[in-house]
């Protein structure tokens, strides 16, 4: 049942995404849910979507990587970009040592303020932690230090805003008013504030009002930051959607093996993205 004024098809969904756009993913790292949109990601490989410039918020594992290997990314930016227990993200590795993406790294704080920055309509925010790093060096021609105007003798660093042109990530929950619950996943609600459209696939339909719930309502998005919504049961798969669905190892180990070759990746592409997709 599609009632949401903002509910897509996934094909639909997707179609928001231009070629070029900035595209923040959320990290799959977390143990609430991944948060990973796995079934757009596919969707977007099917359309041979070109140029994306990725910000990982703040690192990511096989949605970048496989978005690399399918040629779908002209940049990535990021605090990293690993399969994590599965081993290094092949593709990404690859690309970078040839040069074939750029890639622009980053940390968390400093991903985060750019986002809090763009979320509250400012220039710029300040971030510690990073003048005299290695990351800062290679950054400067963004990243630059000011006087704190209450203490002219200490320097802090300060971060461009960072507006995606689209947020991107899969919730648990979604109401038919359009309004997504993502619980304590404060990352995710930056991104949607942050971005000048998000798009959000989901596994179940709630129910009732998500915004008059008085549990769920402190880990609701509103509509109004919602571009577009489309149900997709197990959409994060094969990363975990938290207690609804377990991570599935054994798929992730094959995809860790499969993409270590060019050969490899392309196989496991025909079989799971372009003429396959999730297991029975």
């Amino acid at each position: 049942m599609r009632d949401a004024h903002n509910e897509f098809d996934l094909d639909d969904l997707v179609g928001h995404i231009m070629d070029g756009d900035r595209i923040a993913i959320a990290t799959g790292f977390n143990g609430h849910f991944s948060g990973v949109a796995m079934n757009a990601t596919r969707a977007l490989i099917r359309r041979g979507i070109r140029r994306l410039r990725v910000l990982c918020v703040p690192s990511s594992s096989i949605q970048v990587d496989m978005l690399i290997g399918a040629g779908c990314v002209a940049s990535v930016e990021m605090g990293g970009i690993v399969l994590y227990e599965y081993g290094s993200a092949p593709r990404f590795t690859e690309a970078q040592a040839q040069g074939t993406i750029a890639v622009r790294e980053a940390t968390c704080p400093a991903i985060t303020a750019g986002l809090k920055a763009s979320e509250s309509g400012l220039p710029f925010m300040p971030v510690r932690g990073v003048l005299g790093s290695d990351v800062y060096r290679v950054r400067q021609d963004e990243w630059k230090q000011i006087a704190n105007p209450f203490d002219p003798a200490e320097q802090v660093a300060v971060i461009p805003a960072i507006c995606p042109d689209i947020a991107l990530f899969h919730a648990p929950l979604a109401d038919r008013h359009g309004n997504v619950w993502i619980g304590s996943r404060g990352s995710l609600k930056l991104m949607a504030r942050a971005a000048r459209r998000t798009l959000v696939t989901y596994d179940e339909r709630y129910e009732g009002n998500l915004m008059e719930d008085p549990i769920r309502r402190a880990g609701v998005i509103g509509d109004a930051y919602i571009t577009g919504i489309c149900r997709q049961p197990n959409g994060s798969w094969p990363l975990h959607g938290g207690e609804r669905y377990p991570e599935d190892r054994e798929h992730m180990q094959r995809y860790a093996d499969m993409a270590r070759t060019r050969q490899g990746f392309d196989d496991y592409l025909k079989a799971f993205v372009l003429e396959g997709g999730m297991p029975a």
